[in-house]
Formats: C-alpha cells, sequence, structure tokens
C-alpha cells in the first residue's frame, strides 16, 4: 500500500447526512484550521472530501493550519496499527501550503475551559486552538458544531 493512506474502520468514520456550510460570493480572506481526519482525506485526495471542501482549502484567499496536535494523533494512531501512512507523508505535508500550528501551555490550559460536548483529547484540543486563534475550524465531526459559529461542517 505504498504511497497511500489506510484508515481503520473505526477512525472517525464520516456520517453520511452531514450538511456542508460555506461562506457565500465575495467572503474575505479566511483562516482556517482543518481536523485530523480532514488532513488525512485532502494529502489522499479521498473522494470522500467534497468538492466544495476542496475547493474552500485550496482557494489562496484561505489559509490553512494544521496543528502538531493532528500530527500528534496521525503518528500516535499509526503506532496503534490504528492508521497507515506512506513512507514519503512528511514530505508530502511539506508540499503543501500549509502554515504549522503548535502546541502550547496556554493553549493546552484553555482546554479546561471548553464544554464537554465531546470527550475526544485531540478533537478538544484542535477546538481550543482555533478559539484561542480566532481560526474557523472546518471539521467532518457533526458533534463539534456544539462548540460555537467558528465552526464549519465539511465533507
Amino acid at each position: 500500500m505504498a504511497g497511500q493512506i489506510w484508515i481503520a474502520p473505526d477512525f472517525d468514520e464520516l456520517p453520511g447526512d452531514m450538511a456542508e456550510k460555506f461562506w457565500g460570493a465575495g467572503a474575505a480572506a479566511v483562516k482556517v484550521l482543518i481536523d485530523t481526519h480532514l488532513l488525512l482525506l485532502w494529502l489522499s485526495a479521498h473522494p470522500s472530501l467534497s468538492q466544495a471542501a476542496s475547493a474552500m482549502m485550496s482557494d489562496p484567499e484561505t489559509t490553512v493550519f494544521i496543528s502538531a496536535v493532528s500530527l500528534w494523533e496521525i503518528w500516535l494512531k499509526q503506532s496503534l496499527g490504528k492508521l497507515r501512512i506512506p513512507a514519503d507523508f512528511e514530505q508530502r505535508i511539506a508540499q503543501e501550503s500549509f502554515e504549522s500550528l503548535p502546541l502550547t501551555g496556554l493553549l493546552a490550559r484553555e482546554v479546561a475551559a471548553l464544554p464537554w460536548h465531546h470527550r475526544d483529547p485531540f478533537d478538544r484540543m484542535l477546538v481550543a486552538q482555533a478559539r484561542v486563534e480566532k481560526l474557523t475550524f472546518f471539521t467532518a465531526d457533526a458533534r463539534m458544531a456544539a462548540y460555537g459559529d467558528f465552526m464549519r461542517l465539511v465533507r
């Protein structure tokens, strides 16, 4: 399976009835943080990532951030056998025009201030980062919408 990303069946399945939310025409420059699942779909050019999501994420007016938290989750799931990533995974990320979002103590502290709409520690950290950094958060997880109007459900 060289060169492909394989996701175990229990890795955040995408709900089939999820609605896409995007801004209307003429929207200003957008800064987004994408969740781990969308990052994997993007890097593998997976057909389940909609054309609308791909267009928004590749729009030159959109700055796409990826978090160190997502990379941590990917490497952890890979070490547990729940995810297979190609040998050139790091090069693929480097080839994209992503901005890097580090994990800091201040951001980690923000997790405690979040309501418990979601229990996954990686997802909670990503929500906290998006909130503190004032980024729109693109996620494939409908449960995340409860965190507020900075959340955008995509598939």
